[in-house]
């Protein structure tokens, strides 16, 4: 008996990395796992039906269940039969992982229409496609369990703005997914993790970091830790834990996760405040030039500083 013995499970991007390592460790767990994977490169282009093929022959080889989907999460109706596959194959849905994803770094002078399009479309709507149909089954049910993917990019990432603001994207739309669904025993949380995959460590991604040491845009410490990370076997530990039955009161947190550590962000708090009473509470810009640098900025270092024009 494992620790989801009798649950049935999604798992978008599952016949590689991150998301092949969760359908692999649900399934051992005890869930039945629709691996849903049309195959695509990092970039969303092709597909290849036994990438995900391979992985249900090796959830079926250890002894569980589970079935290949090859279709794209970023159209509305495919995600649809995605859910319904589960539903039809296995009789519910209890437990939603949305995994796939796909890059185009590019800085945004750079960046075509395509490029954002592409990316906003696969991560943020992709997501909304399964957790719109999965909802109706869970909230039917009573009882789901939505573990959606951002990433520590959501902060802000060079080179990446159009993943970043899916991630960031994903992050606000897991936070109201779980004020939405929690009366009806469905749980939204989100996870951002650091492992070593196709979508991070790759030559291009390795040169880019290290051209981004060079220009000062990150550390030494920063770069190293990305050189040595981990694989995606460390990650859906806390993936398999939020989809039990024991996790039903973690809802709306947003987790970081890699080898040998797990942590939460902190909720968005207001920091610091500026008031006036006077004038209505209208502030003039000759008051915010004055009081902006010595209230809510003091201390705050431009992230980004003007450099002098290279000769």
């Amino acid at each position: 008996m494992g620790n989801l013995t009798g649950k049935t499970a999604v798992v978008t991007g599952a016949g590689r990395g991150i998301g092949r390592e969760t359908a692999l460790l649900l399934a051992k767990e005890g869930a039945s796992v629709v691996v849903v994977d049309p195959g695509g490169d990092r970039s969303g282009a092709g597909g290849d039906k036994e990438v995900a093929e391979t992985v249900v022959k090796e959830i079926t080889d250890a002894g569980g269940k589970a079935v290949a989907n090859f279709n794209s999460v970023s159209d509305f109706d495919q995600a649809a039969n995605i859910i319904e596959q589960c539903v039809s194959e296995f009789g519910k849905i209890d437990i939603l992982v949305n995994v796939a994803g796909m890059l185009r770094e590019r800085m945004v002078w750079n960046m075509t229409e395509d490029d954002w399009d592409a990316v906003i479309t696969v991560h943020l709507k992709g997501h909304f496609n399964t957790c719109h149909h999965a909802s109706k089954r869970m909230r039917e049910n009573r009882h789901g369990r939505i573990i959606n993917f951002a990433s520590d990019a959501w902060k802000g990432s060079v080179g990446q703005c159009n993943y970043s603001a899916a991630k960031g994207g994903i992050i606000s739309l897991t936070r109201s997914l779980a004020r939405e669904l929690g009366r009806f025993g469905v749980t939204a949380n989100a996870i951002c993790p650091l492992a070593a995959t196709r979508m991070t460590m790759n030559d291009k991604v390795i040169e880019g970091m290290k051209r981004r040491y060079e220009s000062g845009l990150i550390t030494k410490e920063f770069l190293d830790k990305v050189l040595d990370m981990p694989g995606p076997e460390f990650i859906p530990p806390i993936i398999a834990y939020l989809a039990t039955d024991a996790a039903k009161d973690v809802n709306s947190q947003i987790f970081h996760a890699e080898r040998g550590m797990i942590h939460t962000y902190q909720e968005p708090v207001m920091y610091r405040a500026l008031t006036k009473t006077e004038d209505g509470g209208m502030f003039t810009v000759d008051d915010l030039l004055e009081a902006v640098p010595t209230t809510l900025m003091a201390g705050v270092e431009n992230i980004a500083p003007e450099e002098a024009p290279k000769e």
